[in-house]
Protein backbone atom coordinates (compact mmCIF):
# COMPACT_ATOMS: atom_id res chain seq x y z
CA UNK A 1 0.00 0.00 0.00
CA UNK A 2 2.95 2.66 0.91
CA UNK A 3 4.71 1.82 -2.29
CA UNK A 4 1.53 2.11 -4.43
CA UNK A 5 1.45 5.52 -2.93
CA UNK A 6 4.79 6.85 -3.43
CA UNK A 7 4.02 5.87 -7.21
CA UNK A 8 1.20 7.84 -7.54
CA UNK A 9 2.57 11.00 -6.09
CA UNK A 10 5.76 10.66 -7.93
CA UNK A 11 3.79 10.51 -11.06
CA UNK A 12 1.57 13.53 -10.07
CA UNK A 13 4.89 15.56 -9.29
CA UNK A 14 6.03 14.62 -12.22
CA UNK A 15 2.60 16.20 -14.49
CA UNK A 16 3.25 19.45 -13.16
CA UNK A 17 6.35 20.09 -13.91
CA UNK A 18 6.52 19.28 -17.33
CA UNK A 19 2.82 21.07 -17.32
CA UNK A 20 5.24 24.28 -16.02
CA UNK A 21 7.63 24.00 -18.70
CA UNK A 22 5.36 24.01 -21.41
CA UNK A 23 3.24 27.25 -21.10
CA UNK A 24 6.13 29.34 -18.64
CA UNK A 25 9.60 27.89 -19.20
CA UNK A 26 9.53 29.33 -23.22
CA UNK A 27 12.00 32.39 -23.33
CA UNK A 28 12.55 35.12 -25.66
CA UNK A 29 15.95 36.31 -26.77
CA UNK A 30 18.60 39.08 -27.11
CA UNK A 31 20.96 38.93 -29.81
CA UNK A 32 24.13 41.78 -29.06
CA UNK A 33 26.88 42.22 -31.57
CA UNK A 34 28.51 45.44 -29.61
CA UNK A 35 28.25 47.65 -27.66
CA UNK A 36 29.15 51.31 -28.94
CA UNK A 37 30.74 53.95 -27.59
CA UNK A 38 29.12 57.68 -28.96
CA UNK A 39 32.48 59.41 -28.48
CA UNK A 40 34.20 58.99 -31.44
CA UNK A 41 37.88 60.28 -30.32
CA UNK A 42 38.70 57.16 -29.37
CA UNK A 43 38.41 53.33 -29.64
CA UNK A 44 36.59 51.48 -26.62
CA UNK A 45 37.19 47.78 -25.39
CA UNK A 46 33.89 46.77 -24.47
CA UNK A 47 33.99 43.12 -23.75
CA UNK A 48 30.47 42.72 -22.25
CA UNK A 49 27.09 43.06 -21.54
CA UNK A 50 25.18 43.21 -18.17
CA UNK A 51 21.76 42.70 -18.58
CA UNK A 52 19.04 44.51 -16.02
CA UNK A 53 15.55 43.45 -16.29
CA UNK A 54 13.30 46.01 -14.15
CA UNK A 55 16.69 46.53 -12.49
CA UNK A 56 17.54 42.74 -11.49
CA UNK A 57 20.40 41.92 -13.15
CA UNK A 58 20.30 38.67 -15.72
CA UNK A 59 23.48 37.95 -16.27
CA UNK A 60 27.11 39.42 -18.06
CA UNK A 61 27.68 38.07 -21.41
CA UNK A 62 30.47 38.43 -23.69
CA UNK A 63 30.32 40.21 -26.32
CA UNK A 64 28.86 39.18 -29.07
CA UNK A 65 26.37 37.40 -27.74
CA UNK A 66 22.68 35.86 -27.99
CA UNK A 67 21.00 34.61 -24.69
CA UNK A 68 17.56 33.87 -23.55
CA UNK A 69 15.64 35.66 -21.28
CA UNK A 70 12.57 34.34 -19.14
CA UNK A 71 10.18 37.46 -19.20
CA UNK A 72 7.18 38.17 -21.48
CA UNK A 73 5.21 41.26 -22.27
CA UNK A 74 6.81 44.68 -21.21
CA UNK A 75 10.01 45.49 -19.15
CA UNK A 76 12.51 48.35 -18.42
CA UNK A 77 15.59 47.11 -19.87
CA UNK A 78 19.09 48.54 -19.13
CA UNK A 79 22.35 47.53 -20.56
CA UNK A 80 25.82 47.64 -19.16
CA UNK A 81 29.00 48.00 -20.53
CA UNK A 82 31.25 45.87 -18.90
CA UNK A 83 35.71 45.78 -19.62
CA UNK A 84 38.04 43.50 -17.99
CA UNK A 85 39.90 45.68 -15.59
CA UNK A 86 43.29 45.92 -15.92
CA UNK A 87 43.50 43.83 -19.02
CA UNK A 88 42.75 41.18 -17.06
CA UNK A 89 40.07 38.28 -18.06
CA UNK A 90 39.24 37.11 -14.50
CA UNK A 91 37.92 40.63 -13.43
CA UNK A 92 35.28 41.56 -15.31
CA UNK A 93 33.74 44.89 -14.35
CA UNK A 94 31.16 46.94 -15.37
CA UNK A 95 32.76 50.39 -16.28
CA UNK A 96 31.66 52.77 -13.72
CA UNK A 97 32.21 56.07 -16.28
CA UNK A 98 30.03 54.76 -18.68
CA UNK A 99 26.15 55.82 -19.01
CA UNK A 100 23.56 53.46 -19.05
CA UNK A 101 21.78 51.98 -22.23
CA UNK A 102 18.00 51.85 -21.20
CA UNK A 103 14.40 50.94 -22.76
CA UNK A 104 12.06 51.71 -20.78
CA UNK A 105 9.44 49.52 -22.66
CA UNK A 106 11.29 46.61 -24.27
CA UNK A 107 8.45 44.29 -24.84
CA UNK A 108 9.53 40.10 -25.31
CA UNK A 109 7.92 37.71 -27.18
CA UNK A 110 8.12 34.11 -26.49
CA UNK A 111 10.75 32.53 -28.72
CA UNK A 112 11.12 35.56 -30.50
CA UNK A 113 15.41 37.34 -30.76
CA UNK A 114 15.42 41.04 -29.89
CA UNK A 115 18.43 42.43 -32.16
CA UNK A 116 20.33 45.50 -29.95
CA UNK A 117 22.51 47.74 -30.82
CA UNK A 118 23.25 49.72 -27.58
CA UNK A 119 24.68 52.96 -26.94
CA UNK A 120 27.02 54.27 -24.61
CA UNK A 121 28.52 57.24 -23.48
CA UNK A 122 30.85 58.80 -20.36
CA UNK A 123 28.41 60.03 -17.97
CA UNK A 124 27.95 63.67 -18.02
CA UNK A 125 29.86 64.53 -14.70
CA UNK A 126 33.05 62.72 -15.78
CA UNK A 127 35.92 64.65 -16.46
CA UNK A 128 39.47 63.76 -17.96
CA UNK A 129 43.18 64.44 -18.82
CA UNK A 130 43.39 63.71 -22.28
CA UNK A 131 46.34 62.83 -24.63
CA UNK A 132 45.89 61.65 -28.43
CA UNK A 133 49.15 63.70 -29.51
CA UNK A 134 47.51 65.15 -32.48
CA UNK A 135 47.99 68.96 -31.37
CA UNK A 136 51.07 70.92 -31.65
CA UNK A 137 52.38 70.98 -28.56
CA UNK A 138 52.05 67.57 -25.93
CA UNK A 139 51.26 67.62 -22.22
CA UNK A 140 53.13 64.61 -21.02
CA UNK A 141 57.06 64.69 -21.15
CA UNK A 142 60.41 62.33 -20.28
CA UNK A 143 60.63 62.17 -16.56
CA UNK A 144 64.61 63.07 -15.34
CA UNK A 145 65.38 59.34 -15.32
CA UNK A 146 64.67 58.45 -18.93
CA UNK A 147 67.72 57.84 -20.87
CA UNK A 148 65.75 58.76 -24.32
CA UNK A 149 63.06 61.19 -25.51
CA UNK A 150 59.72 60.47 -26.65
CA UNK A 151 58.78 60.11 -30.68
CA UNK A 152 55.92 61.47 -32.02
CA UNK A 153 54.77 59.25 -34.63
CA UNK A 154 52.22 59.04 -37.44
CA UNK A 155 50.26 56.20 -39.14
CA UNK A 156 46.98 56.80 -41.51
CA UNK A 157 46.82 59.75 -40.91
CA UNK A 158 47.14 59.29 -36.85
CA UNK A 159 49.48 60.30 -34.75
CA UNK A 160 51.14 58.18 -31.61
CA UNK A 161 54.11 58.11 -28.99
CA UNK A 162 57.01 56.33 -29.64
CA UNK A 163 59.46 54.95 -27.36
CA UNK A 164 62.62 53.15 -28.18
CA UNK A 165 65.51 51.35 -26.10
CA UNK A 166 68.91 50.27 -27.75
CA UNK A 167 72.05 49.82 -27.04
CA UNK A 168 73.64 51.23 -23.70
CA UNK A 169 70.15 53.06 -23.02
CA UNK A 170 68.57 51.38 -20.28
CA UNK A 171 64.85 53.36 -19.27
CA UNK A 172 62.20 55.30 -21.11
CA UNK A 173 59.81 56.96 -19.23
CA UNK A 174 57.27 59.54 -19.60
CA UNK A 175 54.96 60.89 -17.45
CA UNK A 176 51.69 62.87 -17.82
CA UNK A 177 51.19 66.74 -16.59
CA UNK A 178 50.34 67.41 -12.49
CA UNK A 179 46.94 66.22 -12.05
CA UNK A 180 45.58 68.19 -8.83
CA UNK A 181 41.81 67.24 -8.86
CA UNK A 182 41.50 63.51 -9.00
CA UNK A 183 38.90 62.60 -6.36
CA UNK A 184 39.01 60.79 -3.98
CA UNK A 185 36.70 58.58 -1.25
CA UNK A 186 36.75 55.83 -3.63
CA UNK A 187 35.40 57.96 -6.64
CA UNK A 188 36.14 56.04 -9.67
CA UNK A 189 39.22 57.22 -11.70
CA UNK A 190 40.58 55.55 -14.59
CA UNK A 191 43.67 55.21 -17.11
CA UNK A 192 42.70 54.17 -20.69
CA UNK A 193 45.30 53.37 -22.86
CA UNK A 194 45.79 52.22 -26.67
CA UNK A 195 49.14 50.69 -26.81
CA UNK A 196 51.31 48.06 -28.53
CA UNK A 197 54.77 46.91 -27.82
CA UNK A 198 57.50 44.30 -27.92
CA UNK A 199 58.54 44.15 -24.48
CA UNK A 200 56.80 44.27 -21.14
CA UNK A 201 56.17 47.91 -19.80
CA UNK A 202 55.22 49.53 -16.36
CA UNK A 203 52.24 51.97 -15.35
CA UNK A 204 51.94 53.32 -12.19
CA UNK A 205 51.38 57.02 -10.35
CA UNK A 206 53.70 59.36 -8.81
CA UNK A 207 51.68 60.52 -5.44
CA UNK A 208 53.03 63.77 -4.52
CA UNK A 209 52.94 64.73 -1.03
CA UNK A 210 54.44 68.36 0.37
CA UNK A 211 57.92 66.75 1.37
CA UNK A 212 58.15 63.71 -0.54
CA UNK A 213 57.53 61.74 -3.63
CA UNK A 214 55.78 58.07 -3.49
CA UNK A 215 56.06 55.94 -6.89
CA UNK A 216 53.46 53.27 -6.97
CA UNK A 217 54.01 50.60 -8.97
CA UNK A 218 50.65 49.55 -10.61
CA UNK A 219 50.71 47.12 -13.61
CA UNK A 220 53.23 45.42 -15.84
CA UNK A 221 51.44 44.74 -19.12
CA UNK A 222 53.11 42.30 -21.35
CA UNK A 223 53.73 42.41 -24.96
CA UNK A 224 51.32 42.91 -27.30
CA UNK A 225 51.77 42.68 -31.18
CA UNK A 226 48.85 44.30 -32.47
CA UNK A 227 47.14 47.97 -31.07
CA UNK A 228 45.12 47.29 -27.62
CA UNK A 229 43.25 49.26 -25.06
CA UNK A 230 43.54 48.44 -21.69
CA UNK A 231 41.55 50.13 -18.63
CA UNK A 232 44.11 50.28 -15.91
CA UNK A 233 41.82 50.94 -11.99
CA UNK A 234 43.77 54.17 -10.31
CA UNK A 235 40.98 54.18 -8.19
CA UNK A 236 42.33 52.63 -4.98
CA UNK A 237 45.88 54.42 -5.52
CA UNK A 238 44.37 57.58 -5.56
CA UNK A 239 42.13 57.50 -2.68
CA UNK A 240 44.39 55.97 -0.20
CA UNK A 241 47.08 59.30 -0.58
CA UNK A 242 45.39 61.15 1.59
CA UNK A 243 47.17 64.85 1.84
CA UNK A 244 49.06 64.35 -1.49
CA UNK A 245 49.09 67.68 -3.46
CA UNK A 246 49.38 66.15 -7.24
CA UNK A 247 49.55 63.10 -9.03
CA UNK A 248 51.27 62.08 -12.27
CA UNK A 249 51.07 58.71 -13.89
CA UNK A 250 53.86 57.53 -15.44
CA UNK A 251 55.07 55.12 -18.49
CA UNK A 252 58.01 53.13 -17.59
CA UNK A 253 60.07 50.73 -20.14
CA UNK A 254 63.41 49.08 -19.00
CA UNK A 255 66.09 47.79 -21.63
CA UNK A 256 65.34 44.00 -22.40
CA UNK A 257 68.59 43.00 -23.99
CA UNK A 258 67.39 39.73 -25.69
CA UNK A 259 66.17 42.12 -28.02
CA UNK A 260 68.22 44.39 -30.67
CA UNK A 261 65.24 47.50 -29.93
CA UNK A 262 62.41 48.05 -27.40
CA UNK A 263 59.76 49.85 -28.65
CA UNK A 264 56.23 50.93 -27.11
CA UNK A 265 53.95 52.78 -28.89
CA UNK A 266 51.03 54.34 -27.28
CA UNK A 267 47.95 56.71 -28.10
CA UNK A 268 44.88 58.25 -26.52
CA UNK A 269 46.46 58.44 -22.90
CA UNK A 270 42.89 59.34 -21.18
CA UNK A 271 42.97 59.67 -16.81
CA UNK A 272 38.85 59.54 -16.46
CA UNK A 273 37.38 60.43 -13.31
Amino acid sequence: MKKTLYIIITITFFSCQKEELTTEGIPSYIQINEIVLEDESVNPNITDAWVYIDEQLQGVYELPANFPILAEGKHKLRIKAGIKDNGIASTRVIYPLYSSFIIDEQEFITDHTILLNPQVNYLDSVEFFFEDFEGIGIDIDVTTISDTSVIISSNSNNNYASGFLVDSLFTFEIATEKLSNLPQAGAPVYLELDYKCNTKFLVGVYVNFPQSVLQKELLVINQKDDWNKIYINLTPTISESVGADFFKVFIQMNRDFTLDTNTINFDNLKVVY
